[in-house]
């Protein structure tokens, strides 16, 4: 069983729990009023209603735990946990796998094998996503385990949760530290599939970058998102001239099979303040053999 738990301190004006709730633990009303709903917030150990007033030294205990349904086929998969508590699941995505099932793709994906690995363990989770990755983008993914963590850290996303990637270019950046602050845009068109472009029509999007190392025929770059938006980093790199290597869409992924047989992009780490004590959790996953060996390979070019 996963419980929040308050004793409330210094309560000098009346207040209600739904108000104490949205106001210093920074619940969401849609939490609030499902664990109401279900009878799963309780004062000194009695279930209260939401018009109960709150006193100085009450200890204020929520269940997160809900019985919940998803259309989600559970199956076995191994899957690489880099780390895991009673609020969020880390995971380190291979590459290839599309992360949620979808309308062609209903199986095989990596909320397949999540869901099966809390029935196995016995936790009453759903998959919900605070990240995702393209399908042949590798590396790290936080699954909340409950409302209150994938709210909080659904916030959180804009400000406080740091997503670090590391990538393989061509060419040789000429700064080597910078910011690219360049708009994403989505053009209208079938003709234009998933591909978006730097255009002043779209949505800012800031990209912070580093290059780690440099060979003669590319760079191992460090990029930090400041924005999420689709494909930001294959945009921002290949629209200055340093295409990532692999990359069928911004690239010429199609002519480097033998180096590389999809982007070599990949979310080595995340930095973010745990949902429920507020400290600071710095996760990283090494590169994956498949760059390792691109690495490799484009030094003897």
């Amino acid at each position: 069983m996963s419980i929040l738990q308050e004793q409330v301190k210094d309560v000098e004006d009346k207040i209600k729990i739904r108000e104490y709730l949205k106001a210093k633990l920074e619940l969401s009303t849609r939490l609030i009023r499902s664990a109401s709903k279900d009878q799963r917030i309780f004062v000194n150990n009695q279930v209260v209603r939401m018009n109960y007033m709150v006193k100085t030294g009450d200890v204020i205990k929520i269940d997160l735990d809900k019985d919940e349904g998803q259309d989600i086929i559970p199956e076995k998969m191994d899957l690489d946990i880099v780390y895991e508590d009673e609020d969020i699941l880390v995971i380190n995505k291979k590459p290839f796998m599309i992360v949620h099932p979808t309308k062609n793709h209903r199986s095989g994906t990596l909320a397949n094998g999540i869901l099966n690995y809390f029935q196995e363990t016995n936790q009453k989770c759903i998959v919900r996503l605070v990240s995702r990755l393209d399908m042949n983008t590798s590396g790290l993914i936080i699954i909340a385990k409950n409302q209150f963590s994938h709210g909080t850290l659904s916030k959180d996303m804009k400000e406080k949760l740091q997503k670090r990637y590391l990538a393989v270019v061509h060419g040789n950046l000429k700064e080597k530290e910078g910011t690219i602050d360049l708009p994403i845009y989505k053009p209208e068109g079938l003709e234009y599939g998933n591909v978006r472009v730097v255009d002043e029509r779209g949505q800012r999007s800031i990209t912070h970058y580093k290059v780690i190392k440099s060979f003669e025929h590319g760079d191992l770059v460090e990029c930090l998102l400041e924005t999420g938006r689709t494909h930001q980093i294959r945009v921002h790199l290949s629209h200055l001239g340093y295409p990532i290597y692999g990359d069928t869409l911004y690239g010429h992924g199609e002519e480097e099979e033998d180096l590389i047989k999809r982007q070599a992009l990949h979310a080595y780490g995340l930095d973010f303040n745990s949902p429920r004590c507020g400290e600071m959790l710095s996760l990283r996953a090494d590169l994956p053999e498949d760059i390792k060996e691109l690495l490799e390979k484009i030094k003897r070019l």
